[in-house]
């Protein structure tokens, strides 16, 4: 069986966290052999005691983007883990995909600002690009060996937030400690927060339209508060297949390093009847505006999913700093979407100055 040798950029996240719980179980087949942190230096210390062979740098110095692009091409590896939240993992990913490496990426950003570019550059590199969103992997094992062509739809689930059963009226008192406490995972709190206003769920079906080549159209949402189906793919025969497992993203990523094979773990299985019953609802897209604000971006294209996600971050980081409310994120992204310029097709330099200028029109936003 094959080994993988996995670079890991985001080491002291909680995605580049539960990757090394994976590489301490299965070390037969993941070798890490290179290790990033932006500034929390004990536990990527921590990480290099552990796997004392990895190359392990910081980036949160004037070079870092050097540091991670060296990383990202080292050429021992084979696999590179884009874990860094926003959207400093695309110039890593893209050289990394240049040098030969597969990919995989818990980053949504990533696919969401560049989905055609990385797409494309992965197609002329000859490598694959491995989701671990535990949504996307579940819809990447149910697709295993079909034809995108006998999908009928991609059915993302999603927990609800802490606010799935909050009145509309109640959004103005939401505080960020509220806002922190998800119900079902523990996570990073940029993405905590887009778990809260389902700006989480909205990259999702952006990332998926890219990663599975289908039209947006034909990616749902469904909330299921469990999260123990992490997505479904309905085919045109009217079948469906889900992909099930505990809430633990382990299991993404212990997919991601092995695929395309089979592999032993100490990961705890389901018990069915513990669990008792499987709940789902329909998302209150009124109440939660970034379903529809992604169905928007997703259709138009070009440099306007750029535009959301460029948006979203400013107006998070604004709410968690207390300087906005909770509805004025979404407030904030459907207003930069509005006014800012609109590219087709563009390139690397093109959604980089896109993804400036739509921060730049967000944070006057947050100050209006």
């Amino acid at each position: 069986m094959r080994k993988r040798r996995v670079v890991i950029l985001g080491a002291s996240g909680s995605i580049g966290q539960s990757a090394l719980k994976v590489a301490k179980d299965i070390p037969e087949r993941m070798e890490v052999v290179g290790l990033s942190a932006h500034r929390n230096a004990e536990v990527l210390a921590a990480a290099a005691a552990d796997f004392p062979s990895a190359r392990c740098v910081r980036t949160d110095g004037p070079d870092g983007m050097e540091r991670l692009i060296e990383l990202a091409t080292l050429p021992e590896a084979d696999l590179v883990l884009i874990a860094i939240v926003g959207t400093a993992g695309l110039k890593p990913a893209l050289a990394a995909i240049e040098a030969g490496k597969d990919i995989a990426v818990a980053s949504k950003e990533i696919l969401v600002m560049a989905g055609e570019a990385v797409m494309a550059a992965a197609k002329k590199s000859g490598v694959s690009v491995l989701p671990v969103d535990s949504e996307h992997n579940a819809i990447f094992q149910c697709l295993e060996g079909r034809d995108i062509s006998t999908v009928r739809r991609l059915i993302l689930t999603c927990s609800g937030g802490p606010f799935r059963h909050t009145p509309r009226h109640e959004f103005d008192s939401i505080t960020p400690e509220r806002a922190l406490r998800h119900p079902t995972w523990q996570m990073g709190r940029k993405i905590t927060i887009d778990s809260a206003t389902l700006f989480n769920k909205a990259l999702e079906m952006i990332e998926a339209k890219w990663l599975f080549g289908i039209p947006i159209g034909q990616v749902e949402v469904i909330v299921h508060p469990q999260s123990i189906i992490h997505s479904m793919v309905e085919f045109v025969d009217g079948s469906t297949l889900a992909q099930l497992s505990r809430s633990d993203m382990c299991f993404p990523i212990h997919y991601a390093v092995t695929w395309p094979d089979r592999v032993p773990n100490s990961l705890r299985p389901l018990d069915f009847a513990e669990l008792g019953r499987l709940d789902f609802e329909v998302p209150r897209r009124t109440d939660f505006p970034a379903l529809d604000l992604a169905v928007v971006a997703g259709t138009k294209g070009g440099t306007l999913p750029a535009v959301l996600n460029a948006a979203n971050e400013v107006a998070v980081e604004a709410f968690l700093g207390g300087r906005i409310r909770f509805p004025k994120i979404w407030e904030i992204v459907a207003r930069v979407m509005e006014d800012c310029p609109h590219s087709e097709h563009p390139d690397l330099e093109k959604l980089i100055e896109t993804d400036r200028g739509a921060r730049e029109l967000a944070s006057r936003l947050v100050v209006a």
